[in-house]
C-alpha cells in the first residue's frame, strides 16, 4: 500500500535532502564544503554576477560561513571538484567522474553531428592541432590561440580553435584547470583530476544503477521521470525500467501537492522515513536563493511542493517580462514566499533592492520586513558592498 505524505511532510523532506534544513550559520570548513556539494549531487555555474554568480549564491544560502577560497582550492588545487555538465555546466565531486565518462560515450555521435550542422563540415578542422598544443604547452584560454582574421559573434560563432576546446571538454578528454574573470582554462584531464578519480571503470548497468540511485537519494522521492532529471545522465525509458526492476528495493508513496489537488505517486528508497514527525523543521529566516538553485531547478515539482512558479526572464524580451530581467526567488522556514528584484552597485557600495513581489496570502508584516531586511544586510556583505537602498516603489506602491 502506497503512504501518503502531506505536502508540508514533502516539503521538509526535500529542503533537508537539499541541504536548507540545517542552520546556515554553523562552522563549514573545506572538507564541510566537499561534503555540503557531495550531498547536493551538483551546483550550477552560471556567469551572471547581480549580486553574485550562481554557484556563490547557491552554497551561501545554504551556509553563511561558505568561503569562495576553499571552493576554488578544491576546483583548482586538490582536484577534488570538477567542472561538466547536468542539465548544464556544473561543480561535481570528482569521485563521479568515472560514471560520466558514460556520458561522454553516449554524447560523442550525437554532438559530432549537431556541431557539424551548426559549425559546418570543417568544424573540427583545428581539433588535432589544439590538443598537440594543449598536450605539448600546457593549459590554455579559447583567446590564447583565437586567430588574428577572426571576426567574434559570441557563442554561435565559435573561432576554430574555440570549437576544439569545448568539444574536447565535452567528451572528457579537456578538463576545466580553473577560470581566470570567469573565462575557462582548459588543460589535458589526466593531468587536471587525480588518477584515482578516473578508475575503476564501471559497467553500462553499474552506471545507470548509479544515476537512478543517486538521484533518488538527493531528491528523497520522485517519478521515474524526475529521477531521469536530476542528472540528465540516463533516459527517462532507463530510469522507468530501473524503477521496475527495482521495485524490491523501493517504496511507492503519495505526494500531496500544494494546491490540494490528486496526491502524485513517487517512489522512495526503502528505509523511507518511518517517523515523519521527526523531518527536522528548516530554519525560519528569510533566504535568498538563487535563480539556478537546485531545489527549483525542476520547475513543475517546485510548483508541486510549493505552489510557486517561477521561471528566470532573462531571455524574455522586457515589454513581456512579468517579474524582471533576473529576479531572485525568497523563501522562509518551508515556505516560497515570494521574489526580489535586486542588483549590486559596487560603485556606490549598495545591494540596490528595486521591487519586492510575495506570493497571495503572504502579509509584508513588520516582523517578516525585518527579517527581509536582516537577510539582506547579509546578502549585501557577500557581495561586497556596505548597505542595503530601497528604491522608490519597492514595496510597489
Amino acid at each position: 500500500m502506497a503512504i501518503l505524505i502531506s505536502n508540508e511532510q514533502a516539503r521538509r523532506i526535500f529542503l533537508e535532502r537539499q541541504g536548507l534544513s540545517a542552520a546556515p550559520n554553523r562552522a563549514l570548513d573545506k572538507a564541510g564544503l566537499l561534503s555540503l556539494i557531495h550531498g547536493l549531487g551538483f551546483v550550477q555555474v552560471d556567469s551572471i554576477a547581480t549580486v553574485e554568480r550562481a554557484h556563490h549564491m547557491i552554497l551561501f544560502s545554504r551556509n553563511q560561513t561558505y568561503r569562495r577560497d576553499h571552493l576554488t582550492t578544491l576546483l583548482e588545487k586538490d582536484g577534488a571538484l570538477f567542472e561538466h555538465w547536468t542539465h548544464d555546466a556544473s561543480i561535481l565531486p570528482s569521485e563521479f567522474f568515472r560514471y560520466w565518462k558514460h556520458r561522454f560515450r553516449r554524447r560523442e555521435p550525437h554532438l559530432a553531428e549537431r556541431w557539424k550542422k551548426w559549425q559546418g563540415e570543417n568544424y573540427d578542422s583545428a581539433f588535432e592541432e589544439t590538443f598537440r598544443h594543449i598536450a605539448e604547452n600546457g593549459a590554455i584560454m579559447s583567446r590564447d590561440m583565437k586567430a588574428e582574421d577572426h571576426k567574434s559573434g559570441g557563442w554561435w560563432n565559435w573561432h576554430p580553435n574555440k570549437t576544439a576546446l569545448e568539444y574536447y571538454w565535452h567528451i572528457g578528454k579537456l578538463c576545466i584547470a580553473g577560470r581566470r574573470n570567469f573565462q575557462k582554462i582548459y588543460d589535458l584531464t589526466e593531468r587536471v583530476l587525480p588518477q584515482h578519480h578516473h578508475e575503476p571503470e564501471v559497467t553500462e548497468e553499474v552506471f545507470i544503477d548509479w544515476a537512478c540511485r543517486s538521484a533518488l537519494t538527493r531528491l528523497g522521492f520522485a517519478t521515474s521521470g524526475e529521477i531521469a532529471a536530476f542528472w540528465a545522465l540516463v533516459t527517462p525509458l532507463e530510469a522507468k525500467m530501473w524503477v521496475e526492476t527495482h521495485r524490491d528495493e523501493l517504496v511507492e508513496i503519495l505526494i500531496t501537492p500544494a494546491n490540494g489537488g490528486r496526491p502524485r505517486p513517487s517512489y522512495a528508497l526503502a528505509g523511507f522515513p518511518e517517523n515523519l514527525e521527526k523531518i527536522p523543521e528548516p530554519p525560519n529566516r528569510i533566504r535568498v536563493l538563487s535563480p539556478f538553485d537546485p531545489l527549483l531547478r525542476d520547475r513543475d515539482r517546485a510548483e508541486r511542493l510549493f505552489n510557486f512558479n517561477y521561471r528566470i526572464e532573462i531571455f524574455v524580451p522586457e515589454p513581456k517580462r512579468i517579474y524582471g530581467y533576473y529576479v531572485f526567488p525568497l523563501m522562509e522556514g518551508d515556505r516560497m514566499i515570494g521574489r526580489i528584484d535586486m542588483k549590486a552597485d559596487r560603485k556606490a557600495g549598495t545591494l540596490d533592492v528595486k521591487r519586492l513581489w510575495l506570493e497571495p496570502g503572504v502579509r509584508a508584516s513588520a516582523g517578516r520586513l525585518e527579517k527581509l531586511e536582516a537577510e539582506l544586510m547579509r546578502m549585501a556583505r557577500f557581495a561586497g558592498v556596505e548597505s542595503v537602498r530601497f528604491l522608490e516603489g519597492w514595496r510597489g506602491e
